[in-house]
């Protein structure tokens, strides 16, 4: 045959018992995965920011971004939820090249999916105890997904998986919010569909067993752009296009509708500066549209401690910087992070100091 078996991995029952969660940790969870869920509920109108390296590739610079994030947190809580974005398993297209912690603890190093799947969960909760707040990763294999479920607040299906009827039917089994990417052609129509499927009852095999799911309310959609047959970016975040994925949106009996915009990928043809004007324009979508306000719940940014990328290995290698995709570095983050936070704040004097302008007008003599 051509398979090697390379290690036995332990059970995720097993693996927690050796790595287990504090009951603070719990409560913490508990609490963060309620407001998260109210505002995909419609039931608060915080805005999700789910922020954080391309690849979390080190635990001491993710854990040391994730705090600095908290420090954020602590001044815009009252009108954002952060979510640091703990990317520990990479997709690529071509199945070569770095595919995240899980694979390789150490990156310039041989993959070791036994150490990596243990690196992954400690890293993980390092990065709760120092920040206090709970994270997001990406679903590449849904079998992987039993070594952290009881960590995560928020995962993500990637564009490449996202028709895979697996991971549907696993994201239908799920109990937090689960975001289901535009493919890479970026067709609505199949994103929706993975919508469905995860918002629906199903019955396959998971792990060696036959299983059943209660479907997941909180599935819903994240824009990332899309490439068409010619290889150029079709980004998916202007108003016209919320406008269309409302409509589409109204037409499908989905729960709790709603919709992530990426501001990176293909949104922003991975010109990693773009991501600032990109989120600006959703803010301002969501300012003119009391609909699209409703349907966006939130941005993801590719961010951590110094932009833009290095390569695996590189000669000079630089502490904090993306050894994958190019990111923001932390000060324009930071700036971000503030401007998102004040945006609503900004909006409402703009329209008071309107309506003010409006009602002088009107009782001023001709």
């Amino acid at each position: 045959m051509g398979m090697k078996i390379n290690a036995h991995l332990p059970i995720p029952a097993d693996l927690k018992a050796e790595y287990p969660l504090s009951s603070q940790i719990l409560k913490l969870k508990e609490k963060r995965d309620r407001e998260i869920r109210e505002i995909f509920e419609g039931k608060s109108d915080k805005f999700l920011v789910i922020v954080g390296p391309c690849s979390a590739d080190n635990e001491d610079s993710v854990c040391e971004y994730v705090s600095k994030l908290a420090t954020i947190n602590e001044k815009v809580s009252d009108r954002l939820m952060i979510i640091p974005r703990i990317y520990t398993n990479k997709p690529r297209t071509t199945g070569e090249g770095y595919k995240g912690m899980l694979h390789q603890p150490k990156p310039d190093e041989a993959p070791d999916l036994l150490a990596g799947i243990i690196a992954i969960r400690k890293m993980h909760i390092r990065a709760i105890e120092e920040s206090g707040l709970t994270g997001a990763d990406e679903m590449l294999y849904p079998e992987n997904r039993s070594y952290l479920d009881d960590i995560l607040s928020y995962e993500a299906i990637g564009a490449r998986s996202v028709e895979n009827q697996q991971h549907r039917l696993t994201a239908s089994a799920m109990d937090i919010p689960v975001g289901m990417k535009n493919p890479t052609s970026g067709d609505f129509s199949v994103m929706l569909n993975s919508v469905v499927a995860a918002q629906s009852s199903h019955s396959f095999i998971y792990r060696g067993m036959d299983v059943t799911t209660e479907g997941n309310d909180l599935a819903h959609v994240i824009l990332r752009g899309g490439v068409d047959k010619y290889g150029t970016c079709i980004p998916n975040y202007h108003y016209e296009d919320l406008i269309r994925l409302l409509d589409m949106y109204r037409q499908r009996e989905l729960k709790n509708p709603a919709a992530i915009i990426d501001a990176n990928h293909s949104n922003s043809n991975k010109q990693f500066k773009e991501q600032i004007r990109i989120v600006s324009e959703v803010l301002h979508s969501r300012n003119v549209s009391g609909d699209i306000k409703k349907l966006v719940k939130g941005v993801m940014i590719e961010s951590y401690l110094v932009e833009g990328s290095q390569k695996i290995g590189c000669e000079n290698h630089v502490y904090g910087k993306s050894i994958t995709d190019p990111c923001l570095g932390w000060e324009d983050s930071r700036e971000l992070l503030h401007t998102i936070g004040n945006s609503d704040i900004l909006s409402g004097w703009l329209q008071t100091a309107t309506w003010m302008i409006v009602c002088v007008i009107r009782i001023m003599p001709l």
